[in-house]
This record gives C-alpha cells, sequence and structure tokens, in this order.
C-alpha cells in the first residue's frame, strides 16, 4: 500500500534529476558554440569589441567607406552615437585612451558631411573659323602627325583628416559667456591648431572633488570639429586640462549673471585652447 503511494514521487524525482542533468550538460558540460554569426545577433558586450577592433582599423588605414560598410552589419540604429556612447563608456570606464580615441574619431568622421568630387573638366575644343586661309600647296603635302591627347585624372575622394600629436595646448582665451539660453552652464572648450584650424579627437579631462570626467572635442560637429562641453553644478569648482598636455585651467565655477530685466542665471565659461 505505502509503494503505491510513493511510485508517482519517485517518477516525478525521476523527471527533476533527468532535468537538472539534461541542463546541466547543455549549459555547463557541452554548451552550444555559435559559429559564423551574424554581427548583428552579437551580445552587447562583444559588439563593443567589434566596434573596437573596427575604429582602430580606421585609425590605420582612414578608409571611411570600409568602417561605414562594417558598422553597418551590427544594424544600430544611429551608429554615430553608439560610437560616441561607447567612447564615453571607455573613458569612464578606465579602458584604454587610445582605443577612446579611435572610436571618437571614428564617430566624427561619420558626422561629417561626404568629400564631393568634382566633375573632369572637358577639354577644349578648337571650332573651326570661317575666315580661315585656304592651306598652302606645301601644307598639303605636308605628313600630319596624330594630335596628342592631354591625359585626364579623376580625382580621388579626400581622405578624412586625423590629427595629429603635436606641441601641447596653451590656453589663449578664457571668457564668461552670460547667455540666459545656455541652461545649464556649461564649460565649453574649444581646440585649434597652429593655423587657427579646429582639431577633433582632442581629448579632455575635468576634475572635481570626488569626480572625474573624460570626453573628446568633435562629439558635436554641428558646433564645430574642435568643440567640446561639460555641465556644471552651480557650487562645484571645476578644473580642466587637456589629456595631450598644456595649460590646466583650475577654479572654475558657475557664475551668476544679471539679465536686462534683472533676472539673474548662471553663466558659462568658453576656453579657447591654441597650438603654438
Amino acid at each position: 500500500m505505502n509503494a503505491d503511494r510513493r511510485g508517482p514521487w519517485y517518477l516525478l524525482t525521476g523527471l527533476i534529476l533527468g532535468l537538472l542533468i539534461g541542463l546541466a550538460v547543455a549549459w555547463v558540460f557541452q554548451p552550444v558554440e555559435y559559429i559564423n554569426t551574424r554581427p548583428a545577433s552579437l551580445r552587447a558586450d562583444y559588439k563593443d569589441h567589434y566596434r573596437a577592433l573596427i575604429a582602430s582599423a580606421y585609425l590605420a588605414s582612414g578608409d571611411l567607406v570600409r568602417a561605414r560598410a562594417r558598422l553597418e552589419l551590427l544594424q544600430d540604429e544611429d551608429m554615430y552615437r553608439a560610437l560616441a556612447e561607447q567612447a564615453q563608456r571607455t573613458l569612464a570606464g578606465g579602458g584604454l585612451p587610445q582605443e577612446a580615441r579611435a572610436l571618437g574619431l571614428l564617430a566624427i568622421a561619420l558626422g561629417q558631411p561626404p568629400p564631393t568630387v568634382p566633375p573632369p573638366t572637358a577639354l577644349a575644343t578648337a571650332s573651326p573659323s570661317a575666315t580661315a586661309a585656304a592651306p598652302s600647296p606645301a601644307a598639303a603635302t605636308a605628313t600630319r602627325r596624330p594630335a596628342t591627347l592631354a591625359p585626364t585624372f579623376t580625382p580621388l575622394p579626400s581622405r578624412t583628416p586625423t590629427p595629429t600629436q603635436g606641441a601641447p595646448f596653451i590656453l589663449e582665451q578664457q571668457e564668461l559667456v552670460c547667455d540666459p539660453k545656455i541652461n545649464p552652464p556649461l564649460i565649453q572648450v574649444l581646440a585649434l591648431d597652429a593655423a587657427r584650424q579646429p582639431v577633433p579627437g582632442v581629448e579632455v579631462a575635468v576634475t572635481w572633488q570626488g569626480g572625474e570626467d573624460r570626453f573628446f572635442t568633435g562629439f558635436k560637429p554641428e558646433l564645430g570639429l574642435g568643440y567640446a562641453d561639460f555641465t556644471m553644478t552651480p557650487g562645484v569648482s571645476y578644473a580642466l586640462r587637456l589629456a595631450d598636455g598644456g595649460q590646466p585651467v583650475s577654479n572654475l565655477t558657475a557664475q551668476e549673471c544679471e539679465a536686462a530685466d534683472g533676472q539673474r542665471f548662471y553663466g558659462s565659461w568658453r576656453l579657447v585652447f591654441v597650438q603654438p
């Protein structure tokens, strides 16, 4: 009688043990290995590694067309934003600055309009003149030489410029900007080379008591390839420096400004760095 009552429990126990053993074999001892899978089906951390490899290859070759084609395999909704956010995560997580810089430069290059190739210039052909003199007999009997056509060249698309390591930046201008439209207050950074051209991909480090943040110029191409900004919190003192070296700027705090109607608001700082 007791054996009949325990019969179903033995079956249930065996079923549970068999299920657990099957899961252990499938997940631990012989897990499924995916090979030749599509990049879009990769896990998030593998996608980050894939983007980092693409960015490193682009930094070495400058081939933006190939880099774009490879990134399209990931099927990101916005590849520019994905690269920029990964660059920021790499810096915030203590990753390699070289990797973050490569990601940032590729994001900047993708944000620029594609280079335009001018159409080839047509060769000028001489039109026959109505008043041309009749050829002389000597000229008629002369052997005519075939005309040599000028070679034409198709201009190649220009390579996207990447910044090179140059002289350390120096602070040329520090200005308090009282603009009520800029809210919250910002630390605006502009990096220029010796020719007064904006420099993208310059790493900027901002520190304050108990915190640090790093970012790159050029992540907002609509404001300039050498532009970057950082949001300030009123009452906090910040120090800023460019990671490539140069003059640090300290004691950056949000200063109060007064509008024409008497309303008070916090202003922003604008810092211009130039390579000598």
